[in-house]
């Protein structure tokens, strides 16, 4: 993912309001490690059900406002619908993203589960197991990383322009 500045997080986000962009609180960006994120993804520290997602879409950062809902009840497993990981099922978020343009100010919302500390990037990085990866070639695991990142993109994509869709 190609790095961003303050400004460039604010004017991305496509179902923000002037004042929602003004209050959003910015994470390091001296600290973000930009060369293995497909999408920089973060919660608000100051309104903890508030998060962030900001990725490069043909070439352009766009990034969208989501809500948390509140967990009640015991966690269940349940897999991310962006990084589909196997192995971290536990620690999985429903988020709400109203929509961009008029659908969204009339209410239109739309939501997915994803991780909630939004560490998707490095679960599709992680090492496949040899029951993923079939044996222990590094060429094989190296392709399961690379089809990985590939889904993920997809995915996350897919949602974004879900939300910034109008129709």
């Amino acid at each position: 993912m190609n790095p961003l500045t303050e400004k460039q997080l604010r004017d991305s986000l496509v179902n923000a309001t002037r004042s929602e962009r003004q209050r959003m609180i910015v994470p390091d960006l001296d600290e973000v490690p930009w060369d293995s994120l497909e999408y920089l993804g973060w919660r608000d520290r100051k309104q903890p059900l508030s998060a962030y997602v900001v990725m490069w879409i043909d070439d352009v950062p766009v990034g969208m406002l989501l809500r948390a809902t509140e967990r009640t009840g015991p966690r269940r497993a349940v897999m991310c619908a962006w990084c589909e990981d196997v192995v971290e099922t536990s620690d999985v978020q429903l988020y709400v993203a109203r929509r961009a343009g008029a659908a969204g100010r009339k209410g239109d919302t739309i939501g997915t589960l994803v991780c909630s500390d939004f560490r998707c990037s490095r679960n599709v990085r992680r090492r496949p197991t040899l029951a993923e990866a079939g044996s222990d070639d590094a060429a094989v695991r190296a392709a399961i990383v690379e089809r990985r990142v590939e889904g993920l993109q997809e995915r996350a994509g897919r949602f974004v322009a879900e939300v910034r869709s109008t129709a």
